[in-house]
């Protein structure tokens, strides 16, 4: 674990690449991403974990890097995970966000790291969350997550972040109501972005009618959901987000809800990890077995109670030191 321990030594004393490696990591399980996060966990609990989500198209990355912007200008430092859509033919991910946040490339206190989907249908990966710990034990004040914006389905952030920003744009009222049931229900903070556009105040008076019926957004232990028009291409109304982000972070932190998500978070993570783990070892266990499983399937019998050989086998190797 020499080599770790050198990575960790680097990187708290602020070597940006040494970050980054961390980063590749746990990006990819196995023992020694086990032994970083179980070093890291006692350095990590005290960032504000904001989470960007909402319908695709409503400019979220350029929000993002506003706001990015606003959070610096108070004198803190931000890391940010933007999940980008993964490609079908490579795996890989189309970095789109970290493009379209490139001025500040050059800020040594914004760390932006881009990871693919890969096919994760909650919104969030293993990557993401153990990123989070990652930039929080190392000493960034707000973690920024953008969520990919698939819809419904994008409500793993719940677990994840302490705020939790809902992002629409104006003439989404039927995409609006089509994800009342999942993502529109999870906010702190809802922002119609692109609001010099025609039908911005039409879409917020729906938004807020909705509030004040409380068929969205999110009231725990009192907090009141905020709506908060925004066009984040002329620059317009970041500081009042940010605002109600220092808001909610003070909210959170009042009512114990910051570390009943730091708790959540790592519970998601751990389950994650767990999943992964034992998934290398059942592919492995896969190619022990093969023969028996290519006999049974070719003959119909006895099929899936060798897929149980292999779930035990699977079991076994992992309990194996690596």
């Amino acid at each position: 674990m020499a080599r770790l321990e050198k990575l960790l030594e680097m990187a708290y004393s602020g070597n940006l690449r040494a970050l980054g490696r961390l980063l590749t990591l746990v990006e990819n399980p196995g023992s020694e991403a086990v032994e970083l996060l179980e070093r890291l966990s006692n350095r990590a609990g005290r960032a504000q974990v904001i989470g960007f989500t909402g319908i695709p198209g409503a400019g979220k990355s350029t929000l993002v890097s506003r706001v990015i912007t606003g959070l610096r200008r108070r004198g803190y430092r931000v890391a940010v995970v933007a999940i980008d859509p993964t490609s079908p033919f490579s795996g890989g991910s189309i970095m789109g966000d970290r493009l379209r946040m490139q001025e500040h490339a050059a800020d040594p206190g914004v760390f932006i790291r881009s990871i693919p989907t890969r096919g994760i249908k909650g919104g969030l990966s293993m990557a993401a969350l153990a990123m989070i710990e990652v930039f929080d034990a190392m000493g960034y004040d707000k973690i920024i997550i953008e969520t990919v914006g698939v819809g419904q389905s994008e409500v793993d952030i719940i677990n994840a972040a302490h705020t939790i920003i809902v992002v629409t744009m104006p003439g989404a009222g039927d995409d609006v109501q089509a994800l009342k049931a999942g993502v529109m229900e999870i906010g702190d903070i809802y922002v119609v972005n692109k609001s010099d556009k025609p039908e911005a105040n039409k879409t917020a008076a729906y938004l807020q009618f909705a509030l004040e019926k409380e068929d969205i957004g999110r009231r725990e232990s009192g907090w009141r959901p905020k709506l908060i028009k925004t066009s984040a291409v002329l620059g317009q109304g970041i500081d009042p987000l940010v605002d109600a982000i220092e808001e909610h972070w003070k909210f959170a932190r009042s009512t114990g809800l910051h570390t009943e998500k730091v708790k959540a978070r790592r519970l998601l993570l751990a389950k994650m990890l767990a999943e992964s783990l034992l998934s290398s070892k059942v592919s492995a266990a896969m190619e022990v077995h093969r023969t028996l499983l290519e006999e049974a399937a070719a003959s119909g019998k006895g099929l899936f109670r060798a897929a149980e050989v292999v779930a035990r086998e699977a079991a076994s190797m992992l309990l194996d030191k690596e």
